[in-house]
């Protein structure tokens, strides 16, 4: 079973209750025997792996919504279905964003205090060559970044995985941790008499995680098909179409081409196809309805729709709105 199912699955385990003891560890389907063993030697931990993984999905369902596939998940496992066990630019992007959205969650969690095997990054102090004060909490990515690398890569570096698939998926959830590292920003507060900024005093704070799914997505739309090729005695990955540069650390890679996505197949699961799926009829790109139905055409219906409206703010301090109803066309694939 491939790390980002399994991973997927730790977000399903909301029911359960937090992930606090050696036993539950025991009992987290999905893992194999190295990474039980660091979810036991890292239990604290474990919560903010299920808020990543939770995390992962989300940001995955918002950059896909407007697209064939739109990251849907099942009930079973795999959580992704087949798509994602295929060595395509879907399967890239969500072991991607997978392996980043554990870095990030384990480095706020380090950041807010809740774990104990990690706090701020102490090695950001002094004064900066700018001239501010680093000071406050600088998030720990470092931290973050290394047990994601040790949590996540580990099942690629088992046996059992062809040797491609593997240099695909290693390379990939390192481009998705470098997407939070490349966006690194330095946030600041002044101090002095009426807000004057005498003394700034500041730290190094994580993006967003909507910035990383964007940055992500970005990577996605330019992906580079690869092939493994023996360099010496090391085996790489290189450019299927050698007048393509090489990609670098930051690009994503895959293996093979996407299907299209556009009907459902019993026999794959995750490939649910598009029908009833909601299009923009005005729209020429993917979530326009000639792309989005496969021309196989739509079907328009009038709904009512109810929205907020002739908002007022009043003082103080709370906004009181209206309720508007109006009649909207929705158009869906058939």
């Amino acid at each position: 079973m491939h790390l980002c199912l399994s991973l997927s699955y730790l977000a399903k385990l909301s029911s359960v209750g937090s992930i606090n003891d050696e036993e539950t560890c025991e009992r987290l389907r999905g893992l194999i025997h190295k990474q039980v063993q660091i979810c036991k030697r890292s239990v604290e931990v474990m919560d903010a792996v299920r808020h990543g993984a939770q995390l992962a999905i989300d940001e995955c369902q918002f950059q896909f919504r407007n697209r064939r596939w739109n990251c849907s998940t099942l009930e079973t496992m795999p959580v992704f279905g087949k798509v994602v066990t295929q060595g395509t630019r879907e399967a890239a992007f969500v072991y991607a964003i997978s392996a980043a959205s554990v870095a990030f969650a384990v480095t706020r969690a380090c950041s807010s205090g809740e774990l104990e095997k990690c706090g701020c990054d102490h090695n950001v102090h002094g004064v900066s060559p700018e001239g501010f004060q680093w000071s406050g909490c600088s998030d720990n990515i470092a931290y973050g970044v290394a047990f994601s690398q040790s949590f996540v890569d580990v099942r690629e570096r088992s046996k059992g995985q062809s040797p491609s698939r593997a240099l695909m998926n290693l390379h990939n959830n390192e481009a998705g941790r470098k997407a939070i590292l490349s966006h690194m920003r330095v946030e600041c507060k002044c101090h002095g008499v009426s807000g004057s900024c005498e003394v700034k005093t500041c730290w190094k704070a994580m993006p967003p995680f909507r910035k990383v799914g964007n940055a992500i997505k970005e990577k996605f739309d330019g992906a580079t098909e690869v092939e493994q090729r023996k360099v010496g005695t090391t085996k790489v990955l290189v450019p299927r179409n050698s007048q393509f540069k090489p990609h670098t650390d930051e690009d994503l890679v895959y293996l093979e081409p996407s299907p299209d996505f556009c009907d459902h197949d019993p026999r794959t699961p995750g490939m649910l196809g598009t029908a009833g799926r909601q299009c923009n009829r005005t729209s020429k790109a993917i979530d326009g309805c000639e792309l989005m139905c496969c021309g196989r055409g739509f079907q328009t219906e009038e709904v009512e729709v109810v929205d907020r409206c002739s908002c007022k703010f009043h003082w103080c301090c709370y906004v009181k709105c209206k309720q508007c109803r109006k009649m909207v066309e929705m158009h869906t694939c058939r």
